[in-house]
């Protein structure tokens, strides 16, 4: 079975911890009862992301997905979270895991930002059907690294991630 195990990176504020919890939540009400939502934190609130990871086994996963819950592809999402992960799979050598990249650019956020400023959203530039990558003109490619829209869907960017899932 797989698991969604969705961290972010923990918080002395205790609303901001139990907000996490009530994203696991609505996540899982919204992939149905064929695929477990855990959450975990980095550090500074429990469960940790070993904890998080040894729930989601518990409770029967055979592949865990880490999602950071975190906008850019910074120090935590890029290299923390996925270390901290790898550490706590250790423990559990039968199963496979992956850690997705972080938001990143993507309309859907977008599309908060304008509903939290009551603007109605127009949508999304689109090439073949895929949304646009927006970065500023004369830019390199991937300019703004995992969360690019240059890259493919988030499932896409899992089985690519064969190499560094286990």
């Amino acid at each position: 079975m797989k698991a969604i195990l969705i961290i972010d990176h923990g918080s002395v504020r205790a609303e901001a911890n139990h907000m996490l919890e009530c994203v696991a939540n609505l996540v899982q009400a919204m992939a149905g009862d064929e695929v477990l939502v855990r959450f975990a934190h980095m550090e500074l609130a429990e469960p940790l992301i070993p904890e998080g990871f040894a729930a989601c086994v518990a409770a029967g996963a055979t592949e865990v997905v880490a999602f950071p819950y975190m906008l850019s592809p910074g120090k935590h999402s890029t290299r923390d979270i996925p270390r901290m992960v790898a550490e706590a799979a250790a423990a559990f050598p039968h199963v496979a895991y992956a850690v997705t990249p972080a938001f990143g650019v993507h309309d859907k956020l977008a599309e908060v930002i304008l509903e939290r400023a009551a603007v109605r959203a127009r949508p999304a530039p689109r090439v073949d059907g895929r949304v646009c990558c927006m970065r500023p003109t004369g830019t390199p490619e991937r300019y703004c690294g995992d969360g690019c829209r240059e890259t493919a869907a988030v499932s896409s960017r899992l089985s690519a991630l064969g190499a560094e899932t286990k």
